[in-house]
């Protein structure tokens, strides 16, 4: 019987933006808005992640090509699409793979709600905080934006696709916190609850690695099992500074 799964798969998450930092500093600052111009999309690596991408490719080229990414998938955002070249340029994997973009692993659209912090949105949409604290993050969606549910939706087709054209190969996953928390969900058959509770303990790391392996007795016809989550030690390797912080402050625990 055919393998209907990547003997492994990466998902990793891209390099610290500057959007994060930029993020941060309206937090600090106590703002309504993150002080970025232009679209989400267009947002690139700051230096530190231009390090921490640099870093991922320097920690997979220390292994066996069986070891390393045959096929690189990518999300459109400016810095995961950076993120991915770097890593292989950085020797991560063989220098003419191309890097495949799919829209479907966008980052999660915020909408109305899209660059302002929490209290932004409380002080300019006071009744989406409170449509947000009834529904929760894994439902609630803001007018022109996505929820949880939706990240799932488009995700549950985007691993259709892997599953169909990429069995037994070994595929890297460039992409964004939600949409890591999220393939976690449909891979792992997770409820909200579960999910939750993961996203609870600890923020994603920026280049941070979660990899599973197939596994031929697990289940009827063999599945991935998770091997390793939100992993750091590409960036501990070379002494990169390891950031976790979150896209948008609207995605915050609550």
């Amino acid at each position: 019987m055919r393998q209907s799964w990547p003997e492994r798969l990466w998902i990793i998450r891209h390099g610290q933006s500057a959007g994060n930092v930029a993020r941060d500093a309206a937090h600090e600052a106590m703002l309504d808005r993150i002080a970025i111009t232009g679209r989400d999309v267009d947002v690139p690596l700051s230096a530190l992640g231009e390090q921490q991408a640099d870093a991922l490719g320097h920690w997979f080229s220390q292994n066996g090509e069986d070891e390393r990414p045959d096929i690189l998938i990518s999300s459109p955002y400016r810095r995961a699409l950076q993120t991915a070249r770097r890593f292989r340029d950085a020797g991560g994997a063989d220098a003419e793979e191309v890097v495949c973009m799919d829209e479907r692993l966008r980052e999660k659209e915020f909408g109305v709600l899209d660059g302002l912090t929490t209290l932004g949105i409380g002080n300019a949409f006071p009744d989406q905080a409170n449509f947000r604290k009834i529904l929760g993050k894994f439902y609630h969606r803001p007018p022109g934006g996505e929820s949880w549910c939706d990240v799932i939706l488009r995700l549950r087709s985007l691993l259709d696709t892997v599953s169909l054209h990429y069995s037994e190969r070994r595929v890297m996953i460039f992409a964004h916190q939600v949409v890591v928390l999220c393939l976690r969900y449909i891979i792992e058959n997770l409820d909200e609850e579960g999910i939750l509770a993961i996203d609870r303990e600890a923020d994603v790391a920026n280049c941070s690695v979660t990899e599973y392996r197939f596994d031929p007795n697990a289940g009827k016809r063999g599945n991935l099992v998770l091997s390793r989550y939100n992993a750091t030690a590409p960036m501990e390797a070379e002494n990169a500074p390891i950031t976790r912080q979150r896209d948008q402050i609207v995605a915050a625990r609550g």
